[in-house]
């Protein structure tokens, strides 16, 4: 979320990265996107992305799939969960031809992030502004909900008053072994959740993060256990060491920005090649992407900041197969490409195709 410096989070903002794909040749070719945009910002709904001969167009959109944040799909059912991010946060539940087939409340205010189960079997929500999480049972079979939602209050606060006054959750993701993770900016704490078959068990602080850094989301390590928590006020990126009972401890720190400068910039997406060896990050305010070589026990170097090609970097997609990053742009509202070179530093961004208000990207 964006500072109210930067924006209310342009009032109201994150980023989706929907899940596995269908087919392992839809994935590695990465040919067709999908680009979720916020109407207040001008955005024209959901809009597909199509890759040719001369880069990446946008279609017409589907403009009844609207202020779409953040979503999942499932690998069993095919169904993609998408959230409307709005005061009454919602969400929708559609089939492959974006036909809404369920959904409800996310019992909280502005839903930003989603996640479901390895197994299918649950959906967890984090609803940011109302500093909560929602969770949803679902049938494995048809991937609808089995139930009404349970709802999982933060409690929390941070020293920065205009951004940390109450918990705001802004990343939820499973762990296994009935564990459900949750990055909480306001709050500068992961937390741990303990799922049981009639709901939460306990819930524990897995890591209490540095005073008024605002923790927004965690990518772990595919091999390694290792886990890196970006945080989006103190524009760092934190090496965590993944204990077994589900916490974390704290092996380093370093900045998403360059030495020197001094601007206004929030750090927002963060995520790892397929091989685990380069890390990314996105820096709204800098309009840059961060690139960080990984070493053999998880340490981080800065190798790069790449311009991002617009300006306020909410997303961005590597499509390693494809040798490119896509990154949406929201404010200049353009979805730009930059090729992906050697030892994965990033080439020069072009423009793209124009997507007004564009919050996520997602095959």
């Amino acid at each position: 979320m964006a500072s109210p410096a930067l924006s209310r989070r342009a009032l109201v903002g994150s980023a989706l990265a929907l899940g596995a794909l269908p087919t392992r040749l839809f994935a590695e070719t990465g040919a067709r996107l999908l680009a979720g945009t916020y109407t207040q910002e001008g955005g024209p709904g959901l809009v597909p992305l199509t890759a040719g001969a001369r880069g990446w167009t946008a279609g017409p959109a589907d403009a009844a799939i609207r202020n779409a944040s953040f979503g999942v799909r499932s690998t069993v059912t095919g169904l993609r969960y998408l959230l409307d991010e709005q005061q009454q946060g919602g969400l929708g539940i559609y089939d492959a031809g974006h036909k809404r087939i369920g959904g409800g409340s996310t019992l909280g205010a502005d839903p930003c992030h989603a996640a479901l189960s390895p197994d299918g079997a649950t959906l967890a929500v984090a609803n940011y502004s109302s500093g909560s999480v929602a969770l949803w049972r679902l049938d494995r079979r048809t991937g609808l909900p089995t139930g009404a939602p349970h709802s999982i209050a933060h409690e929390g606060s941070g020293p920065n008053r205009g951004r940390q006054a109450a918990p705001h959750a802004h990343w939820v993701g499973f762990a296994g072994n009935g564990l459900l993770h949750a990055v909480d900016l306001g709050a500068d704490a992961i937390f741990a959740h303990r799922l049981e078959a009639r709901g939460v068990g306990t819930t524990t602080i897995a890591y209490r993060a540095e005073p008024g850094s605002g923790p927004r989301h965690l990518a772990r390590h595919p091999r390694m256990p290792i886990a890196y928590l970006v945080a989006e006020l103190a524009n760092t990126v934190t090496i965590l060491q993944a204990r077994p009972d589900g916490s974390f401890a704290a092996r380093g720190v370093v900045s998403t920005l360059p030495a020197g400068f001094n601007g206004a910039s929030a750090a927002a997406h963060i995520a790892l090649n397929r091989a685990g060896t380069r890390l990314y990050v996105s820096n709204r305010g800098h309009d840059s992407i961060a690139v960080f070589a990984i070493a053999s026990d998880g340490g981080l170097t800065p190798i790069q900041h790449a311009g991002c090609g617009g300006h306020w970097p909410r997303l961005f997609l590597l499509l390693e197969a494809r040798g490119e990053l896509l990154v949406a742009n929201q404010r200049s509202g353009n979805v730009a490409r930059l090729p992906m070179e050697r030892a994965g530093r990033l080439g020069t961004a072009s423009h793209g195709p124009t997507v007004p208000g564009v919050a996520f990207l997602a095959s």
